[in-house]
């Protein structure tokens, strides 16, 4: 059947033997239902031109009265109906499907037609036989007043405005001395309202998250007066129980709250709180247990989406003779819990065999069992009572017991011999007496229950997988209208699809649905948050009212009463300015919904696991195009490693990688000092916002072949089982980094099998069996291998310049054009004579630095001399370098053999030790600008104190006011420090400097 409103117009039209005032009612409309079928001698009792080919039942107070219509008509009447009414998207795959089960039937009989395939139902109640035809009128006025406010969806103020007419809710409120004229008026004018409602894609208006949660909580309330309909009344609790609606709020206002509702419903209904309640047949079981089945009729359970195949074989299991005892067996959060509780629907609404139709589906809680059993046998006398209760009610009760093997030991007392749960439960599970459903994981199966061969023989393992991706979108759907209602927000499709997909590729160590869920509830929880949070305007107004009471109170204290007076008549008008905006920001928050899209997803992934997963913002794009030019900043020279670097990043966060391996594999050659540790730092820094970002392992620690424990975690059985891996745990708490395995080459050869699998699958799984993804990591390996050929290569290679100035030296760059065969097949033979064939082949690039030239020593002295003057400006120091000092330390630092690591140790000794020494003397203070140079005569560096230059000075001159003129400079005062010799002034911290 498919109740519809028509507007009276087309009624209008009917002949006389219809008298009008049936289709007329209140609002304006009628409703009626339409049932197709063969007309074959009437014509259209609308036009009187047409076949009649669809019959019309007009309600009205319960009565039916039918007319014929045409084609044209019917569909007209049709497609008003989906532009104006609710109760499409109520009860047709929308709202109450959702949250209570299966969806509405409606009937269409066309003539010569085969019916209509129906929409995947799920587990549960028909919701549309509870709703009386009367709350369903109501609603449809509504739905008319939410267009007539120029409203897109129908929200709890439209249902109040009409539900107020309704006799039930007229005697209620006329109890409760409130005047529905009033309610009426103050929604009339203070209502949300728009100029024009936007049209949905589909034609249907939308229904808001807050009246959804007032209808469930309607049905509820109806279930828990124990009456089998939802009516007007109901509706009113539901309304007064949203609180941070618009109703809610003016119920409240008018003092009608939940329970002095609720009490006026039992009243006028006939019963009291005694009748809704029914005494049970289990008392002692339902102390220490729940009823799914209750908790189903009631419509306290979520829906459950698939898992038809898992529900038809547990009620084979359960319907068997003997051993009938099924137990899910699967992964945390995959729904094994859910599929019980879908069973219990089923078997409320009468969807399973006939052996389990009239039966009660109890949840047995162990720990409630065990709990407070001080002495010996009291345990046993409690599960004692509880067993002689499933004895005498065993053809009507099936027991569930979630995380079944913690029966195996409850209740011994320490092992005082005393027989535990599993023991007692032995018995009847074998001779049938006893329907039991247990729940667990494998690897708690395994552990407990395999090893007691005489309960396991009791039990059929019902294996329960994880759901695929798009097995999640739809259960996340069918939680659309749940979620909706607790949160007050609206969840686009996008927002799903999102989370089983996201969940599903970044989420590791947890399974779906129950990571995807987790995603949507807490996205939703923090764009509730944000969207309900006072704005700007009213906390500022608050606090000018918390200091002009602050004012107020001392001047009333220094007896300034006049001045206490003017300050109490701004108080005055600033509450009620606050007032005002409170009420407005109310009422807007109260008839608007934030929406949750793809993008609150993806932030809240990125937050869990620290992998940006967002949509690329334009900044970041710029970030990724430049990156070459961020990390030359910090590495001097090395062109190919740097762009093969930024070249898999970019992959990476196009999206155009493998999901299941890393983002790259390098192996970094080269002779000490010469950028690769330093690459991999400025990659953390540049790529992942923080240098702190790397998970650096010194692979000369793993030189032993224990050591391979280390990095994966020790055994069972073995000190150090609890720790972890030093590698498996810094990769699953910060999945998204750099893994520098820094000189690979020191490590025992059994490390290399370890890394096999993670270098080809992303993969490793440690010492306690979890699995640690590292397909978000890129993973750099720094050797020292062949450095004697490469170094013996750059030297002879003909045409080998200094550089061009610009940080890549001219050597550098006919390398990219093509590096020598000579040198590459080199390299190659050294590596092959340390790594095996299957290592080397799992390595995506293998990138050779070249030893430092000249010029490029120069930009990595102006660098670090940078660095240096970083640090005193922080001291209000500045100190600049000339390019004399810049020359001298490039010259002594240049050693291609030890690399920039001489260098730094030329710049500590030459600048960074007498530094130390001018500023602790104090004759270098603060606001000081000092010039470091090189004195040819001294052999030395000098430090001299600078004068400011004109521009420099007016500002300070500007800010000293009228403090005179300053004191004169100590312009061409040197500072220097006493002459050294060249010969030890490495100190033994290196081979000593070449002379110049």
């Amino acid at each position: 059947m498919i109740e519809l409103n028509v507007y009276d117009p087309l009624l209008s039209r009917i002949p006389g033997s219809m008298p009008r005032d049936i289709a007329r009612h209140r609002s304006g409309h009628s409703t009626v239902t339409l049932r197709r079928q063969e007309m074959t001698q009437h014509m259209c009792d609308l036009c009187g031109a047409r076949p009649a080919t669809v019959r019309v039942a007009v309600l009205q107070d319960g009565k039916r009265r039918q007319i014929d219509v045409c084609d044209y008509h019917y569909a007209q009447l049709t497609r008003h109906q989906r532009q104006i009414s609710p109760l499409e998207s109520l009860f047709r795959g929308g709202l109450l499907d959702d949250f209570f089960g299966a969806p509405a039937q409606m009937q269409h009989r066309a003539t010569g037609a085969a019916p209509q395939s129906a929409a995947p139902q799920s587990d549960g109640v028909n919701l549309q036989q509870h709703f009386s035809d009367q709350a369903k009128e109501i609603l449809q006025r509504a739905a008319e007043c939410a267009v007539q406010f120029g409203r897109r969806e129908v929200d709890t103020e439209h249902l109040l405005h009409e539900l107020v007419d309704s006799e039930a809710v007229q005697r209620i409120l006329a109890a409760l001395k409130v005047s529905g004229a009033d309610v009426k008026a103050y929604i009339a004018q203070h209502a949300l309202r728009e100029e024009a409602a936007p049209k949905l894609a589909d034609g249907e208006i939308a229904v808001s998250p807050r009246l959804k949660s007032a209808l469930e909580r309607a049905f509820i309330a109806s279930r828990e007066f124990g009456q089998s309909y939802v009516g007007p009344e109901h509706m009113l609790t539901g309304l007064a129980e949203v609180t941070d609606s618009f109703a809610g709020d003016l119920l409240m206002k008018y003092g009608l709250t939940p329970p002095a509702l609720r009490q006026q419903v039992l009243k006028f209904a006939g019963t009291d709180e005694a009748s809704a309640q029914t005494p049970s047949d289990t008392p002692q079981l339902d102390k220490y247990s729940r009823d799914i089945t209750r908790l189903a009729r009631e419509g306290k359970l979520d829906p459950v989406i698939g898992r038809s195949k898992e529900t038809e074989t547990l009620a084979e299991v359960l319907a068997r003779r003997k051993k009938n005892n099924p137990v899910l067996i699967g992964e945390p959060g995959v729904g094994k819990t859910a599929i019980v509780e879908g069973l219990a629907q089923r078997m409320v609404s009468g969807d399973v065999p006939e052996t389990l139709r009239d039966k009660r589906l109890i949840e047995l809680n162990v720990n409630s069992l065990v709990a407070g059993s001080k002495y010996r046998g009291e345990f046993e006398e409690r599960v004692k009572q509880v067993m002689d209760e499933i004895a005498a009610h065993k053809d009507n009760l099936v027991l569930f017991v979630d995380e079944v093997h913690t029966i195996v030991g409850a209740g011994q007392g320490g092992g005082e011999g005393g027989l535990d749960i599993a023991n007692v439960f032995k018995p009847p599970m074998a001779r049938g007496e006893l329907n039991l459903i247990g729940a667990t994981t494998l690897a708690e199966y395994q552990k407990y229950i395999e090893k007691d061969a005489a309960l396991e023989r009791r039990f059929q393992p019902v294996l329960v997988g994880e759901p695929t991706v798009e097995q999640t979108i739809s259960i996340l759907r069918g939680l659309r209208d749940r979620l909706e209602a607790h949160h007050k927000v609206t969840i686009l499709d996008e927002a799903f699809v999102a989370a089983a997909e996201l969940s599903d590729r970044y989420i590791t160590g947890r399974f779906l649905p129950d990571k995807a869920v987790d995603l949507i509830d807490q996205a939703a929880a923090r764009e509730h948050l944000s969207s309900t949070s006072r704005p700007a305007e009213i906390l500022e107004l608050e606090s000018e009212i918390a200091q002009l009471k602050r004012e107020q109170d001392y001047a009333a204290s220094r007896k300034h009463f006049e001045r206490a007076k003017d300050i109490g008549d701004q108080l005055t008008a600033k509450e009620t300015q606050l007032m005002d905006s409170t009420a407005l920001w109310k009422r807007r928050v109260s008839s608007s919904s934030a929406e949750v899209s793809a993008t609150q997803v993806a932030e809240i992934v990125a937050k869990m696991t620290g992998i940006p997963v967002a949509d690329l913002t334009q900044e970041e794009k710029d970030k990724l195009l430049k990156m070459e030019a961020r990390l030359h900043q910090r590495v001097i020279g090395q062109g190919e490693a740097i762009g093969a670097v930024s070249d898999a990043v970019r992959r990476s966060r196009a999206g155009l990688q493998s999901k299941h391996r890393p983002v790259a594999v390098f192996l970094f050659l080269g002779p000490t000092g010469v950028g690769k540790t330093e690459l991999a730092k400025a990659l953390a820094e540049v790529v992942f916002g923080d240098e702190d970002a790397i998970v650096r392992i010194d692979m000369s620690e793993y030189m032993e072949r224990h050591a391979v424990a280390r990095l994966i975690g020790a055994p069972p059985g073995y000190v150090g089982y609890e720790e972890g891996g030093q590698l498996t745990e810094r990769v699953r708490r910060r999945p998204h980094s750099v893994i520098l395995l820094d000189e690979i080459e020191k490590a025992h050869p059994d490390v290399y099998n370890v890394l096999l699998q993670v270098f080809d699958d992303g993969r490793l799984t440690d010492g306690k069996g979890r699995v640690i993804d590292f397909a978000n990591t890129l993973i750099i390996a720094t050797s020292n291998l062949a450095s004697d050929v490469i170094m013996g290569t750059t030297r002879n290679r003909p045409g080998f310049l200094p550089g061009d100035g610009n940080g890549i030296s001219k050597n550098d760059t006919e390398s990219k054009r093509g590096e020598p065969d000579a040198l590459r097949e080199g390299v190659m033979t050294v590596l092959r004579s340390h790594f095996r064939p299957e290592f080397l082949n799992r390595i995506d690039e293998i990138i050779i630095f070249e030893s430092l030239t000249q010029d490029q020593i120069r930009s990595i002295v102006r660098l670090q001399l940078d660095q240096l003057a970083h640090m005193t400006k922080s001291q209000d120091i500045d100190l600049v370098f000339d390019e004399s000092i810049v020359e001298q330390l490039a010259l002594e630092g240049y050693r291609p053999e030890y690399g920039a690591r001489e260098l730094r140790r030329r710049i500590r000794q030459v600048i960074e030790n007498p530094l130390a020494k001018e500023l602790l003397d104090g004759r270098i203070k603060e606001g000081s600008r000092i010039c470091c140079r090189f004195d040819a005569q001294q052999d030395d560096a000098v430090f001299e104190l600078s004068p400011q230059t004109a521009a420099e000075r007016e500002p300070a001159e500007a800010a000293s006011g009228s403090e005179g003129p300053a004191k004169t400079s100590e312009a061409g005062n040197k500072r220097r420090r006493p002459a050294r010799k060249r010969g030890n002034a490495s100190n033994g911290e290196g081979p000593a400097p070449v002379a110049t």
